[in-house]
């Protein structure tokens, strides 16, 4: 195999593994560090350079980060990445002079913004520091999108939301509330220089079966969420019947049991092993005695006189293989379940009534509009689309990030540049030695277990909608917790000409991840790895060739929990520890590279 090519590469961002699989690249570690120090204004701010929102999203987010996490190679559970996140946002001081800042004259450019959700106010939050001017549509009279009118009070504070929202809105936004686009064209005729559509995926699917017509019981799960969000609806039925088993569906069940239900079913049409809903949401769920009905698929409605009573099911049964996939179902009985109500929360689509067909905007066959991933450009030019409203539905982190590409877009459309000549990703490194067995890191490793988030009592937290369930960590958790961290951005970074083969580092490592063997093809050094590999999606590390024998230095990337022992332990310093720190380009990165390209033009003239 020829040697790893490491640097000009993303080799040292993926081994990263919680920040490559965030969609915004947030670099957790040097947060949960900074945490660590009690810095949590610091931890906030580097937060906030990449996902906007780490006090909403130190509740809410989706977790990508945490399934990736390397701890658990070791144990089950991940650092409670998303949680650390929260202790930041919750403990810093004022931040708001610290924030980006509006410049005291515009660059005569405005950009429409169609929605006020965490896509466009992403966009905001990059270009109005560029001297653009962001006028955002807002249907609703409040901000937020569906971070408001879908997400619960009870998992997500308006209070939170307000003033995050705030934070980009005060740099000088344009916010028209109760403003409604009603058409595209006539708002592509008024004088904006660039447009972007972050609506979401605001429809809720239906479900048709026979009695869907005959009652006003049956809800839609995202809309009957809107108009709790909105205090239209204030109470519910005993006996609901949730039909879905996604993280609206827990939304959903959890508000019915706030809003006076006391028998509270989700429907599940599959096994548990198929559900949409996170782990953590179904654990909430339940906790708060939610009963999670398995194998039923629903087969009508049962109304009589006028009024819903129940719904009929088919009761299936799944043929699984050992790789977890269903093979064949058989229907093997049904049942009626009473109810009161019953809530569809069955999925989202996107709905663009008011973009005209005739415009140069492209849909696909599933009513989305057809966009450049990286550009996020529509196929009408100087028109963009991000977050749901771009590729369906997603989750918030996924929005910001689309946020961020969608400015770097149009701020390169206003200049005229090319908008797929975007600045790479890239990752600095630097050496944490600061002694012959010092670093500038905690390396020990902590044994112990994922802290237990404290909730608010059972019997308390129904008597109003908007008691937030989640207490966050105290400073005690939070100072165990982030111990947890095996520091994954401390790479293991190996010299080969230092190495003299002593074998040191392989006796030492604890997880069995180097070896040293003869160069051949992946499949020789696969079998020559001492620990067989369990992901092969992450590539191994081979070197050159070693100065006494010719053989290579392999590390499985995937195994190593960069404890730093085999730096300690090499007596060349063939191994060392460093830092790796990935860079991620902005619209304003971009501006910066623009301004000095015409900088070095003029010198040259």
């Amino acid at each position: 195999m020829d040697p790893t090519k490491t640097e000009g590469t993303e080799y040292f961002h993926r081994v990263v593994d919680c920040q490559w699989a965030c969609p915004a690249h947030t670099d957790v570690p040097e947060y949960i560090r900074l945490i660590a120090q009690g810095r949590f204004t610091d931890a906030y701010m580097l937060n906030r350079e990449s996902n906007v929102f780490p006090g909403i999203l130190g509740r809410v987010c989706d977790r990508p980060c945490e399934p990736a996490c390397r701890r658990r190679r070791v144990e089950d559970k991940p650092v409670a990445i998303c949680r650390l996140k929260r202790v930041a946002a919750d403990n810093r001081d004022d931040i708001r002079h610290r924030l980006p800042q509006a410049l005291h004259h515009t660059n005569g450019k405005r950009i429409a913004l169609i929605g006020a959700g965490c896509a466009s106010l992403s966009v905001a939050n990059d270009l109005i520091p560029l001297g653009y001017e962001c006028v955002i549509f807002e249907a609703l009279d409040k901000p937020g999108g569906l971070m408001r009118t879908n997400i619960p009070a009870f998992r997500l504070p308006a209070s939170v939301l307000d003033e995050e929202i705030a934070y980009i809105v005060d740099m000088g936004v344009d916010l028209r509330l109760s403003h409604p686009v009603e058409s595209i064209r006539a708002l592509l005729e008024e004088d904006f220089d660039a447009v972007f559509v972050g609506t979401g995926a605001p429809k809720g699917k239906e479900l048709w079966l026979p009695g869907r017509d005959e009652t006003d019981r049956i809800h839609i799960g995202i809309q009957w969420l809107e108009s709790i969000a909105f205090g239209h609806v204030s109470s519910v039925g005993e006996r609901v019947l949730i039909i879905g088993v996604g993280n609206t569906a827990m939304d959903c069940c959890r508000s019915s049991l706030r809003l006076g239900a006391n028998d509270v079913k989700v429907m599940a049409r599959k096994p548990r092993g198929f559900f949409k809903a996170s782990d953590w949401e179904l654990e909430d769920a339940e906790e708060e005695r939610v009963e999670i009905v398995v194998n039923h698929a629903p087969k009508a409605f049962v109304i009589e006189h006028g009024k819903l009573v129940g719904m009929e099911f088919d009761i299936v049964e799944y043929d699984v293989d050992d790789n977890g996939t269903i093979t064949g179902s058989r229907i093997v009985g049904e049942t009626t379940l009473p109810c009161d109500d019953v809530v569809l929360a069955i999925g989202q689509e996107n709905a663009f009534p008011w973009i005209e067909r005739d415009v140069g905007i492209e849909f696909d066959k599933w009513n989305v509009p057809v966009t450049d991933p990286t550009t996020f450009e529509s196929t009408r030019e100087g028109v963009f689309f991000g977050g749901d409203a771009a590729f369906g539905p997603k989750n918030i982190i996924w929005a910001v990030e689309h946020g961020h590409q969608a400015a770097i877009s149009i701020h390169k459309y206003c200049e005229g540049t090319s908008l797929t000549d975007r600045l790479p990703r890239g990752v600095n490194l630097a050496t944490a030695k600061m002694g012959i067995h010092e670093w500038s890191y905690s390396n020990d490793y902590d044994p112990a277990g994922r802290r237990i988030m404290p909730h608010v009592d059972l019997k308390k937290r129904f008597k109003k909608l908007n008691i937030e369930v989640e207490l966050g960590f105290g400073t005690e958790a939070a100072a165990e917790e982030v111990e947890r961290c095996l520091n994954c951005d401390l790479q293991t970074v190996f010299t080969a000409d230092l190495c003299i083969e002593c074998d040191a580092c392989i006796d030492i490592c604890p997880v069995d991840c180097l070896t040293i063997t003869r160069n051949g093809d992946q499949e020789h050094i696969e079998a020559k790895c001492k620990t067989a590999r369990l992901n092969a999606d992450q590539p191994l590390y081979v070197s050159g060739p070693l100065k006494h024998t010719a053989r290579v230095m392999v590390k499985d990337e995937n195994l190593c929990v960069h404890c730093g022992l085999c730096a300690e332990r090499c007596p060349t310093g063939a191994w060392d520890m460093q830092k790796s720190t990935v860079v991620i380009p902005y619209a304003l990165n971009e501006a910066q590279r623009d301004q000095e390209q015409c900088r070095a033009t003029q010198k040259a003239g």
